[in-house]
């Protein structure tokens, strides 16, 4: 449903909070969506409010709905990678997709523009797409990802191509990638990936600032996450020994 469609023709002062409520619950069954919805309006309301064309935000108050998945996307687990490999072996497309996702931690939209130009001493290098390409990130190409583009297929500028070795956009790579997926049995998505590539570097030892350096975060908060659970783990299984008898 385009709010446009619906509304766009409704002057900004006849719109009340009861009528974003309305929106907000006509898009429950689709909470991200319904979050947009009113992050969308209350921008609106506020760009309307500066230009003197209304004196309140409606949206204020109006609470978002809760998502149904509060960690976001689903994280892969290493028993999903094994799956997908068993559908994708190496000389395809879909395992260097997945093997430049998963070895290098990068989001989609970075994912999709690196190659051997980015590559120097074994050192991919980038500024990341989300800090503005402010943030650098440098990884170096493990064992395991240095296998996957000498099998290839891979594009001429970029690690990660279409089938028609054309360099894909992060929002087709995203579908394509599903896509992929699905045809091994997974119903998760690339950003899914991400999250195992983390957990794999806390559970390994990774620090707060060693997680920032490599993912490209800016804050301690998302780090932090990992370590404190990577952390939890190793706790657990010392102290399920203190149970045996002696």
């Amino acid at each position: 449903m385009k709010v446009c469609d619906t509304i766009g023709n409704i002057p900004y002062q006849a719109i009340e909070k009861k009528h974003i409520i309305a929106g907000v619950e006509r898009r429950k069954d689709t909470p991200a969506t319904a979050r947009n919805f009113l992050k969308a309006l209350n921008g609106l309301f506020n760009w309307a409010i500066e230009q003197g064309l209304l004196e309140n935000n409606p949206t204020v108050g109006v609470k978002r709905p809760p998502l149904k998945n509060k960690d976001g996307f689903p994280a892969w687990t290493e028993e999903d990678v094994e799956k997908y490999y068993h559908k994708w072996h190496h000389g395809t497309h879909e395992r260097v997709w997945i093997d430049v996702l998963l070895y290098t931690g990068l989001r989609r939209g970075d994912a999709v523009r690196i190659g051997w130009k980015d590559v120097k001493d074994n050192i991919i290098h980038l500024k990341t797409e989300k800090s503005k390409f402010q943030t650098d990130v440098f990884l170096p190409i493990l064992p395991e990802l240095a296998k996957t583009p000498e099998a290839g297929p891979i594009g001429d500028k970029t690690f990660i191509c279409s089938k028609i070795n054309q360099k894909f956009t992060k929002e087709s790579f995203g579908n394509t990638f599903r896509d992929a997926c699905n045809a091994a049995g997974i119903k998760k998505s690339a950003h899914g990936l991400r999250k195992l590539a983390a957990t794999r570097a806390a559970n390994s030892g990774a620090t707060v600032s060693q997680l920032k350096a490599i993912f490209g975060w800016t804050e301690d908060q998302m780090a932090s996450l990992y370590t404190k659970s990577a952390d939890r783990k190793r706790l657990a299984l010392e102290a399920i020994k203190k149970l045996q008898k002696s």
